[in-house]
């Protein structure tokens, strides 16, 4: 690994790393968004249960926070340890890194369960929605523990460099899911509790495969038995804390996108909600591809901040920008030309395929910026300064929450969807103007001998 990494350009590595890390994340996606066509098209109560998914899209996601606060965490350790020539470090990395995600898969499980309908309902759900909600839920959390572990432990592989074997973990548990969804919603009549199995099962098979690969002696750093660190953990967590922060964050402002929706939306609240669970569900499109790209490419920023080599980490922030900007440019296009296309794949009749449409070309017009902040932001975390990382991140967020209380009461409540175009601009300006003018300089006195 350390001698590709010092030798072939980072343009190359960024393509070859990044590349099959986006292509695992849009199957990864399947997860999600075949859950929610599949329930969305169910006869009857379709609307209603697509409404149910999308208020336990904050839990779910705070899942992952876990798993990437763990997985980003410890694989970003083990990459400057490994630029550092530190090897005992990057084995340490990995092996707290999945005791970790067992403790905490087996206590997330607990409390969500007990504590079920309470979180639904703070969500924003109402009594209609209830018992989609709570089925879809109870099936999902099963599964915690297997969700940790494919997620987390899957960073160690693309940290490695094996992007194609992490993106093989993830297609793989996206496909049996998509095969599944339909077989039990349908043919086994399980309705939305059948998504939630398919999902589970799928993520099992994804775990299952992530831990047979790192059990291999013929990897760089394999997970092995011992030699458990308080230290090590403190450092993950620090590290990692960034991502999982940041997660939580995006989870507040769905909730608090919910809750205002409900507010001021009167009879049409439910429609609103639905509507939203297809916005986000396209910019979980936007998001986990690019997100795949800087961390398929989190190696080469921890690795080369590790060697103290200024110059290579400066290019992997170039080409990881204009690789993602590549990526979302096309989105953007599509978002403000033909969103009904997406659309139509979740909603059925005319009044919800014209308003999420038009909600989804407000909340994109602006998303272009989210390639600087995924450049930059990640690219900071994966070298261990989170520090300079999380105030850009946290200023992009205080703008749209702001945005979402303000706009209700200003305008009508459709424009609620601007707070994504508005935060994106100004989010990623500001980031821009920071990166170069504060943190750049930084840096290179930390790197330069």
């Amino acid at each position: 690994m350390e001698k590709e990494f010092d030798t072939i350009p980072i343009s190359r590595l960024v393509i070859r790393l990044g590349v099959p890390a986006m292509l695992a994340q849009l199957f990864n996606i399947l997860y999600s968004i075949a859950d929610r066509i599949f329930v969305g098209n169910i006869e009857g109560v379709g609307e209603l249960a697509l409404a149910g998914i999308g208020i336990c899209a904050p839990a779910v996601t705070a899942i992952t926070a876990f798993s990437f606060m763990v997985g980003i965490g410890g694989s970003a350790l083990m990459s400057i340890s490994m630029g550092r020539g530190d090897r005992r470090t990057a084995s340490q990395a990995i092996n707290n890194a999945l005791v970790m995600l067992i403790a905490i898969g087996v206590l997330l499980t607990a409390l969500l369960l007990l504590f079920k309908r309470d979180i639904l309902y703070f969500l924003g759900c109402s009594d209609n929605m209830y018992p989609y909600a709570v089925s879809y839920f109870t099936i999902y959390v099963s599964g915690t523990c297997a969700s940790l572990i494919s997620m987390g432990m899957n960073q160690f592989i693309l940290a490695q460099g094996y992007a194609r074997a992490g993106m093989v973990s993830v297609v793989m548990g996206a496909l049996l899911n998509l095969v599944l969804d339909p077989l039990f919603i349908f043919v086994f009549d399980m309705g939305i509790s059948g998504a939630a199995f398919a999902t589970v099962i799928s993520q099992i098979m994804s775990m299952l495969f992530v831990l047979l690969f790192l059990a291999r002696k013929s990897i760089p750093v394999h997970i092995g038995i011992g030699d458990y660190s308080l230290k090590v953990i403190g450092k993950i967590l620090s590290i990692g804390s960034m991502s999982f922060l940041i997660t939580i964050l995006d989870n507040l402002i769905i909730i608090l996108l919910n809750i205002n929706l409900r507010k001021y939306g009167g009879i049409m609240g439910d429609k609103y909600i639905a509507c939203a669970a297809v916005v986000q569900s396209f910019m979980v499109i936007v998001f986990c591809p690019a997100q795949g790209i800087t961390t398929g490419c989190s190696t080469l920023y921890g690795y080369h901040y590790g060697a103290g080599n200024f110059k290579k980490a400066m290019e992997v922030f170039k080409y990881v920008f204009l690789l993602c900007a590549a990526y979302i440019g096309v989105l953007l296009i599509c978002s403000q030309t033909v969103p009904y296309i997406f659309v139509r794949l979740f909603v059925s009749d005319r009044e919800s395929i014209a308003l999420a449409s038009d909600f989804v070309s407000k909340y994109t017009f602006g998303m272009l910026g989210v390639a600087v902040q995924y450049a930059v932001v990640d690219g900071l975390t994966a070298m261990g300064r989170v520090k300079y990382a999380f105030p850009l991140s946290v200023f992009r967020k205080l703008l749209y929450t702001l945005c979402i209380f303000v706009l209700p009461l200003v305008t009508d409540l459709e424009n609620i969807f601007y707070a994504g175009t508005i935060s994106d601009v100004l989010g990623s300006l500001f980031t821009l103007v920071v990166f170069f003018a504060f943190v750049r300089p930084k840096l290179k006195a930390e790197m330069t001998p």
